[in-house]
């Protein structure tokens, strides 16, 4: 496109000189006919295909840059500098898209040529040391520009993709360490959180709830050992939290849960809200002492169909100023709700229990 340009101002210097001068020297408008329609065809078919075709470029460099200048001189009745200086400006262009699409050897042959043409045909119509000096001069700029814009343009193109390369790297390693992740919380959540309450022997783990949650959570452990454990995204708020009840509950937390006017999220919330609930209940279990925890669910007050989860029990609760955060409650709760957007908040004090209050949009 630059160097359809840089001819395409030629052409138009070319069209001013031969319209000026149309009664006393007729031959240029066929010498101008002829320069425009090589033209069409260099540029045209690099148009179609995308880049030029050699054949075209020799055609355009021996027809236009080194025919046509001295045919000017021999038969178009030229007799000095301006009237020759159109076609010699052809040369420049020419230069440029041979420095550009040829290799080096031959670019470098087609300048020369180029020199040794338009050098002859200033000195048959007596032009000025310094009209040829600066007009070759432009010649040879013209093909070292054009080259050097290429290989600029050549390299950033490089360097870019280079760039799309490590971003790509970059974001199917973060891809592949936020499934690890996920993974990572589920299983905390799920078979950990089973697995340290048998563990400490608090139920019966011949009881029919407890058997039917390992035997979930041995599917789980299958399908994710199989790499098709896909996160099962729940369509409402309700599902998603009554699922999580569900699975404390078989490990004998008592829940009492009040649902109203719940809003319709997308799927990936429910799922985080759910999860984020799971992981609540479970520290309830864990650390609350009181066998009873108290789930509310509703839509957000302010309006604009957010979703206010709030999990609640009556325990020793714990001094937040000089509380580590684990997995559980940064990865499981804080981190879940803001993946989706939303935001967990914990509220306690020693022997006033603990409140978490999950808000989406946060």
């Amino acid at each position: 496109m630059a160097t359809l340009l840089y001819r395409a101002s030629h052409l138009t210097v070319g069209v001013l000189a031969v319209v000026q001068r149309r009664s006393h020297l007729p031959l240029q408008y066929v010498g101008f006919a002829v320069a425009l329609g090589v033209s069409v065809l260099v540029y045209g078919t690099a148009l179609r295909r995308g880049w030029f075709d050699r054949r075209h470029i020799w055609a355009d460099v021996i027809v236009t840059g080194c025919v046509l200048p001295l045919a000017l001189c021999a038969w178009g009745g030229v007799r000095e500098p301006a009237t020759i200086g159109w076609a010699m400006l052809l040369g420049g262009s020419a230069s440029a898209v041979a420095a550009i699409a040829l290799e080096r050897l031959q670019a470098l042959t087609v300048v020369a040529l180029l020199v040794v043409t338009h050098l002859i045909g200033y000195q048959a119509v007596d032009a000025s040391p310094a009209v040829i000096v600066g007009h070759l001069n432009s010649l040879v700029s013209s093909a070292i520009l054009t080259w050097a814009f290429r290989w600029y343009l050549r390299r950033q193109g490089h360097l870019l993709d280079e760039a799309n390369a490590r971003a790509l790297a970059a974001e199917a390693h973060k891809a592949r360490y936020a499934e690890r992740l996920e993974h990572h919380r589920a299983l905390h959540d799920t078979v950990l959180a089973t697995l340290t309450t048998l563990a400490a022997g608090g139920i019966d783990a011949n009881a029919p709830e407890v058997r039917k949650r390992c035997a979930r959570e041995a599917a789980y452990l299958r399908r994710l050992i199989q790499q098709t454990a896909d996160e099962v995204h729940h369509r409402e708020i309700g599902t998603a939290l009554e699922e999580a009840v569900g699975s404390v509950e078989s490990l004998q937390l008592r829940v009492t849960a009040q649902y109203h006017d719940l809003p319709q999220v997308p799927p990936e919330v429910a799922a985080a809200l759910g999860d984020a609930v799971r992981e609540a209940l479970n520290n309830v279990r864990r650390h609350a002492g009181t066998g009873h925890a108290y789930l509310t669910a509703t839509g957000d007050p302010d309006g604009g169909g957010g979703a206010v989860v709030t999990v609640v029990d009556r325990g020793p609760g714990f001094d937040l100023e000089r509380y580590e955060p684990g997995l559980g409650l940064s990865g499981s709760v804080h981190g879940r709700m803001a993946e989706v957007g939303g935001r967990a908040v914990v509220d306690t004090a020693p022997g006033e229990g603990v409140r978490v209050e999950l808000r989406w949009p946060g």
